[in-house]
């Protein structure tokens, strides 16, 4: 089994014993919810790619889903500054894994680990240092990696190399989840740390029975 797929169960044990409910409260998930993205992008990895014409497909599990999950994320966002910071993020961290492939070497069966961890890790890194907010950070993370191998495509297109993409498929899915994961948990990991050091608590908000009641400090109210 793929380090994403065993990230992936990891990560749905914790939501069961009800760790980590602080960053699903940022990200506007409650646990049902999150199971079930979860389930979708596990068992979605194992789906065959849909295709989109010639040697062009997508993978269900590895970008529709976490697309999707992106979306919700975008319009979940506080403010359009924060929508706008998820966007340039995205675009810089894509970049950011464009460069990181040039550099690396042209046959990955040479390097003694997947390339995609190498891509994953990275681009949570980045979108991290870029996004900052759960949110942001989770965006950049999986759209950097999505976006990376789009324009990847379309300069092998422009170059006149064949194009052959499957966009999420393969170990992709691996570099999408590590990417994601990477990016919103260092961001809960330096937030609780500053908010330790400052003695102050953002104000978040929480999904209780399908709706949203913010918190500070440990009191909560209805919005």
């Amino acid at each position: 089994m793929s380090l994403g797929r065993i990230l992936l169960l990891a990560v749905s044990v914790l939501v069961l014993f009800g760790v980590g409910q602080r960053v699903l409260d940022r990200m506007r998930l409650n646990d049902r919810q999150a199971l079930l993205v979860i389930a979708a992008i596990f068992a979605g990895g194992f789906l065959p790619s849909i295709p989109l014409g010639g040697s062009i497909s997508v993978n269900i599990g590895g970008a529709l889903v976490p697309f999707g999950m992106c979306i919700y994320l975008f319009i979940c966002a506080g403010t359009a500054k924060e929508r706008w910071r998820a966007v340039i993020a995205s675009v810089l961290t894509a970049a950011a894994v464009l460069l990181m492939g040039r550099l690396l070497p042209d046959e990955p069966e040479t390097m003694p680990f997947d390339i995609n961890y190498a891509y994953g890790i990275a681009a949570g890194i980045i979108a991290y240092l870029l996004g900052r907010s759960r949110i942001c950070s989770f965006i950049a993370g999986v759209m950097g990696v999505l976006l990376a191998d789009i324009a990847q495509a379309v300069i092998n297109g422009v170059r006149g190399v064949p194009v052959n993409l499957n966009l999420g498929g393969a170990g992709a899915l691996d570099a999408v989840v590590l990417s994601g994961f990477i990016a919103v948990m260092l961001s809960a990991l330096v937030g609780t740390l500053i908010e330790r050091a400052t003695g102050k608590s953002e104000r978040h908000a929480r999904i209780v029975d399908g709706r949203q009641v913010f918190a500070t400090r440990g009191k909560e109210r209805k919005p």
